[in-house]
């Protein structure tokens, strides 16, 4: 299974090459159907959306998300296990699915003619799951072999796990998604039960279709195949913060690789109404002028001219359900050191706030933005993952030609003003990876955890 975070520099629009025509209803028992038509292709997309991720679990039974995706493909009284799977390829779709700390989504993609297939199936495992405790020991045994090779066995996977849980205190992503170890192993299949019970409900889901249809057949044929599916009163969603951070935050990972690494994360704002936000907006801009191609200004600067790191880059999501960070990250140089790394990334942020930024990097960070939104608007697929993610996270898919529109009224002004506000110490964590000797133990092959 794959952990997708998606940020909104993958969110801005639909643009003007593919004029898409998006069309919505919601069924009697909840489900909201969200059809985005798209004639080029005899291909369809459908993706079904969970407001379910790991933040909604509870300390003690982390990772309970991510292992109940992977037992979604472990049968039906009417499809045995694996045949979900079987019979999609079969079709000659492709399918798979994925689980973030905010929701959690399963997608097939194959000719539009299939679909009723596809909706077949992923309406069965909605509400039929077969959970069987011989599954659960088998499906648990691979989710920590996951775990192992994402992250005990890989340093940078460490470190932004021990990131995580430095920079936050009281909120849930604090927690990794794939759950700690300690949890997974203590997890039973009465604790997969529960968390489907809890979540997996029509109420508590969004189905996206995208492609070569009609919109008032989806509707009918969701209808038919949905429509029966119970709704249930879901948890009341406890309003979730973090406390104010009071002073920068500086931790050490010794774990086996080859370099250093630093990272540098500020806590930082996300979206909440895309209409009339500026921050968001200008700190996108901002990782833009510093890290958005070769030109920007931290690979230009600190990579090509000082030759202090081999690697840099800065990054911020704007589109969460949480809290989130803007992070500054570099590999030093050989014979450079991760405290001359992390004074040449203060000059640069102290500069931009005491000159700001042109108009040609202002220009260039837009021009890259659209030309992005053009080539990946493209797919139909990615078309559909930004209507689930907007839907998933309550901001709704009208958001984006908005949140388009604002990207490219930011002004420089704006950039250095939210430079300044948020990229403060006292909301900065550091990690730094410190190296120790390499393992000579083979290294684990990806393809050994994949749930199917």
């Amino acid at each position: 299974m794959k952990i997708l975070l998606l940020g909104m520099t993958l969110l801005l629009s639909i643009t003007p090459t593919v004029q898409a025509k998006i069309y919505e209803h919601t069924l009697s028992n909840g489900l909201k159907v969200v059809v985005d038509e798209d004639h080029r292709a005899p291909v369809v997309v459908q993706q079904i959306w969970y407001k379910a991720g790991s933040m909604d679990e509870i300390s003690g039974k982390t990772g309970i998300a991510h292992v109940l995706e992977h037992m979604m493909f472990k049968g039906t009284h009417a499809v045995p296990a694996g045949e979900f799977s079987k019979r999609i390829a079969a079709a000659g779709g492709r399918e798979n699915a994925f689980t973030s700390n905010d929701y959690t989504a399963y997608f097939q993609q194959l000719h539009k003619s299939r679909l009723a297939l596809a909706m077949r199936l992923e309406a069965d495992r909605m509400h039929n799951l077969n959970l069987s405790a011989n599954e659960f020991a088998k499906e648990i045994k691979v989710v920590m072999e996951e775990r192992r090779w994402r992250t005990d066995d890989q340093a940078s996977g460490m470190l932004q796990e021990r990131m995580n849980a430095a920079i936050y205190m009281e909120h849930p992503y604090h927690h990794p998604v794939i759950g700690w170890m300690d949890d997974l192993e203590a997890m039973t299949v009465a604790d997969a039960k529960n968390w489907y019970q809890r979540w997996y409900a029509p109420n508590n889901a969004t189905l996206v279709i995208a492609g070569d249809v009609k919109a008032s057949e989806v509707f009918g044929m969701a209808q038919h195949f949905y429509g029966k599916i119970a709704k249930h009163d879901l948890p009341i969603r406890r309003k979730l913060s973090e406390p104010p951070q009071v002073g920068i935050k500086r931790i050490v990972v010794k774990a086996p690789a080859e370099l250093p690494q630093l990272v540098m994360s500020y806590r930082a704002p996300t979206m909440s109404n895309p209409g009339k936000d500026s921050v968001p907006y200008a700190l996108e801009v901002l990782a833009g002028i510093l890290n958005g191609n070769d030109s920007a200004r931290l690979n230009k600067h600190l990579v090509r001219e000082q030759q202090i790191a081999s690697d840099v880059g800065a990054s911020y999501d704007s589109v969460a359900r949480g809290p989130s960070v803007f992070t500054l990250e570099a590999t030093p140089s050989t014979g450079k050191t991760v405290q001359e790394v992390e004074a040449a990334l203060r000059s640069e942020i102290a500069l931009l706030v005491k000159d700001g930024v042109s108009a040609e990097e202002l220009q260039r960070v837009k021009a890259q933005v659209m030309a992005e939104e053009v080539y990946k608007k493209d797919s139909t697929f990615y078309r559909a993952m930004q209507i689930g993610q907007m839907e998933s996270i309550g901001l709704g898919y009208q958001a984006i030609p908005v949140m388009l529109d604002k990207i490219q009224a930011v002004t420089a002004e704006q950039v250095q003003q939210a430079a300044q506000n948020v990229l403060q110490d006292d909301s900065l964590t550091v990690a730094v990876l410190e190296p120790q000797p390499l393992s000579d133990k083979p290294k684990r092959a990806e393809g050994n955890f994949h749930a199917h």
